[in-house]
């Protein structure tokens, strides 16, 4: 049994054809005037949590004027951040852009970000175990190392307003090294993008998380937080060139770089996540970050469908206190990073219904499932394929997980029914989803 981390935290169905739940549908304007453009498409009626509210339309609207392309890290914050007027703009990426570097295009380094004496040399001479204990870091060092992380804040963050599309211009288009926010916002599109490597060069040594210490780290790379009517579709999220399976190791944990993929957190409501390529990062996506913050309490309402969670370690998704409904998805389950996919916490209302669970190296279908102070998880149609087999048979999640871990059972009671459902396919629909999700595939 692999070992846990500590906790850190249909009114109507609208039926659809199979086809037009792969694709959103532009509002009928748009189709008129824009029938191939996907950066006036639209998250169509029904199509999750997303499309209830007032919709999430971004900057369909938007007038010529407000049609941007973006090619450098100046021309994307300047182009999406917010603004007073809110008018509807559409910001378009062309190739690659990369948050660690200089306006003349020189590269900046970590070493380039380490202010008042900082160096990773130092702190982990000065912090490790046989020679600090295991108190928390302080003093002159530990402030160094915070004052940097400031400082490369400042280099990689990107805000997003309101009423904004941000959409690559094709397969090329990419973000790295970047925390992009989409922060106490609205109406919000992110689509046919690569998100990678959000890297922190100046982690954090907790000898407190878990039962031998973690190394903590900064930056998302997306977050949304205070937000409302929210659509992330299409896109890839990776870590590049930093992938989790070769950082080093010290004081015997993992040197982690990055914290996650995409975090829903801080009251965000009413958020469609469709049809994107997760792949290999440890601690990948979670909703609400703290069994504490409940004014968390009636928001936090999230559709995952149609999404590939691929060697993911954790977190896909997390959840404490949000209605959130996991549908159709297909994950690819393996790797050393790998502790559970789903995580029930404190007061979530989970529904996972025909998603496709892959399961190789060994990891068992009670693996699945972990309980963070939950109560209940509705799980219903789901289906695993053990490595080798070849075919795929039908799984109880709560079950099996409750089998595995009988001192945290879980309930199955239903508090909720989702509503904005465009259609659940049959799990067997599933298994052929991972050609289907991406950056570069609209």
């Amino acid at each position: 049994m692999r070992r846990l981390a500590l906790p850190l935290t249909l009114t109507m169905a609208v039926a659809l054809t199979a086809t037009a739940a792969t694709t959103a549908h532009a509002a009928p304007a748009d189709r008129d005037h824009h029938p191939r453009d996907i950066t006036r498409q639209v998250l169509a009626d029904g199509d999750g949590w997303g499309s209830a509210g007032d919709g999430t339309t971004g900057g369909s609207a938007a007038a010529g004027e407000d049609v941007v392309h973006v090619a450098t890290l100046e021309e994307l914050r300047a182009a999406v951040g917010p603004r007073d007027d809110d008018r509807p703009r559409i910001v378009v990426v062309e190739g690659l852009i990369d948050g660690n570097t200089a306006p003349d295009g020189s590269a900046i380094s970590c070493a380039d970000y380490a202010v008042d004496g900082y160096t990773q040399e130092d702190y982990l001479a000065t912090y490790h175990p046989d020679v600090w204990g295991w108190d928390d870091p302080e003093g002159p060092l530990e402030e160094a190392r915070a004052a940097s992380q400031d400082v490369q804040a400042e280099q990689i963050r990107v805000d997003v307003g309101s009423n904004t599309t941000l959409v690559g211009a094709d397969d090329d288009s990419e973000l790295t090294g970047i925390n992009l926010r989409v922060n106490d916002a609205e109406n919000v599109i992110l689509r046919n993008l690569t998100f990678s490597d959000a890297y922190d060069c100046f982690p954090g040594w907790d000898p407190k998380d878990g039962n031998t210490g973690n190394w903590n780290s900064e930056y998302d790379n997306i977050e949304i937080s205070g937000s409302t009517n929210v659509w992330v579709d299409h896109n890839t999220f990776d870590d590049g060139e930093n992938p989790g399976s070769e950082l080093p190791e010290y004081f015997g944990s993992k040197y982690e770089m990055h914290d996650a993929l995409l975090d829903i957190v801080r009251e965000s409501d009413l958020v469609t996540v469709s049809y994107n390529h997760f792949v290999e990062r440890d601690k990948a996506m979670i909703v609400g970050n703290s069994d504490g913050r409940t004014t968390d309490r009636g928001h936090l309402r999230i559709t995952y469908h149609h999404n590939h969670f691929d060697g993911l370690g954790q977190r896909a998704p997390r959840v404490r206190f949000g209605q959130v409904h996991v549908y159709n998805n297909h994950y690819t389950l393996a790797g050393d990073l790998y502790q559970y996919a789903l995580g029930a916490g404190k007061e979530s209302q989970l529904v996972a219904e025909n998603n496709v669970f892959d399961l190789h190296d060994g990891i068992g279908a009670g693996e699945i499932v972990y309980n963070w102070g939950g109560t209940d998880l509705v799980a219903r149609g789901n289906a695993v394929m053990y490595e080798g087999r070849g075919r795929m048979s039908t799984v109880d999640l709560v079950a099996e997980h409750n089998e595995l871990y009988p001192d945290r059972a879980l309930g199955t009671e239903q508090t909720w029914t989702p509503e904005y459902v465009q259609r659940v396919q049959p799990v067997w629909a599933v298994r052929g989803l991972p050609r289907r999700v991406g950056a570069g595939l609209l």
